[in-house]
């Protein structure tokens, strides 16, 4: 063979190059190092929750191992799961739908990778707030779509519903939400999100919401925008367990989507992976027929964490306001750490020893601004704040 052929067919499909590296990969990557090194870091730059699964999901994986349940299901869902489902949307988020409607996916990041794929077309553009969830502008690139930025400053300030209109365009087909928020902590709450609705029927927008955090708000229910007049015919939902039960590592989620949409899901998650864990199915049947009482019992704990960061961050001299949900904060740090994120981050590493992500990872909406968790255990989140009032 040539070496001219060689360079002409030995390359990678050039689609690729519009995905990118996660920089917290990055970042995680760079303490554990640190950690192996030696040096002591107070860890808050993760985004997991603190819980260990709960008794009563293991032991539902456990039993489907033993009793066998370990070969091909359905590509869309085990039926007891998609029941399952269909019962707690009604329950929980006000969403009437059946089974046709539903599809189990692998964890809320593939459920968001074929919503993207699903509904945008080459230069489509899709809307989204800013400070955003890193991979996003990703999928949107991916899909072919370009990226439209609206910070959640101006619309918070405006109202949501006003801002988005003013970046319409004839080229928009799609807003994505993400409510709560990661990394902000926003909320969209309800009358946010009926102007929206209203705005979206009239302007024949589709809608993504990414309901990940939707189990993890302090002072107001959660609302689902399918729920609302006009919308469920327009909205693809995408629920994960993940960051309710603990399951990041499971990989078990579902996306809610009407027709023709969700006809395109089922082909993209038949031919990328087949289905999803029979096992991990039986986890998440275990997760939304439990009645104990745990998301609030849960909630309460993360409310517990979050107000102790929030007041060691506010005393050191930051600015932060009380995230309504998720479990991060993401406070101002110019006035004591200047306005590079990334400077900030490794400043504050170094004089403190907590880990945190760099604002500038979530968009340039995010500068000057950190990224710490308190998702982690009240030993952890009390060394933070000693460090903080040294600081």
């Amino acid at each position: 063979m040539s070496r001219e052929n060689t360079t002409t067919t030995l390359r990678p499909s050039t689609r690729g190059e519009r995905l990118g590296f996660s920089e917290i990969v990055k970042i995680r990557n760079e303490v554990l190092a640190m950690t192996a090194a030696g040096k002591h870091i107070i860890r808050l730059e993760g985004g997991e929750p603190f819980p260990p699964t709960p008794d009563f999901v293991k032991d539902a994986i456990k039993r489907s191992v033993d009793e066998n349940r370990t070969r091909y299901a359905p590509s869309s869902g085990i039926a007891p799961l998609l029941e399952a489902i269909v019962a707690k949307l009604a329950r929980r988020n006000a969403i009437q739908t059946d089974e046709s409607r539903i599809i189990v996916v692998n964890g809320g990041a593939h459920g968001l990778f074929c919503s993207f794929q699903a509904t945008l077309d080459e230069g489509d553009e899709a809307l989204f707030l800013a400070p955003y969830w890193t991979p996003i502008r990703d999928l949107v690139a991916f899909a072919g779509g370009k990226a439209i930025l609206l910070s959640w400053d101006d619309a918070l300030g405006e109202g949501p519903a006003a801002a988005i209109e003013k970046r319409i365009t004839s080229k928009t087909r799609l807003l994505y939400l993400n409510s709560p928020s990661n990394p902000t902590g926003n909320v969209l709450g309800r009358s946010d999100l009926e102007a929206i609705a209203r705005l979206a029927v009239e302007r024949d927008l589709v809608v993504i919401s990414d309901e990940a955090y939707e189990d993890l708000l302090y002072e107001e229910p959660h609302v689902s925008i399918a729920s609302l007049p006009g919308m469920g015919e327009r909205t693809l939902t995408v629920f994960t367990l993940s960051k309710s039960y603990s399951l990041t590592g499971v990989r078990v989620g579902y996306v809610v989507a009407p027709e023709p949409f969700m006809t395109v899901i089922r082909k993209l998650v038949l031919n990328s992976t087949n289905g999803v864990s029979t096992p991990a199915q039986y986890g998440a049947l275990a997760a939304l027929s439990d009645r104990s009482g745990y998301l609030d019992g849960m909630r309460d704990e993360y409310r517990l964490r979050r107000d102790l960061l929030l007041k060691a961050v506010n005393g050191a001299g930051f600015k932060c306001k009380a995230p309504r949900g998720a479990f991060y904060l993401l406070p101002d740090v110019t006035e004591r750490l200047g306005g590079d994120s990334w400077g900030a981050m490794k400043a504050l590493l170094e004089a403190t020893g907590i880990a945190s992500v760099p604002g500038a990872v979530f968009g340039r909406e995010g500068e000057g601004r950190l990224r710490m968790s308190f998702s982690t255990s009240l030993d952890v989140l009390e060394e933070a704040s000693e460090a903080l009032r040294r600081f």
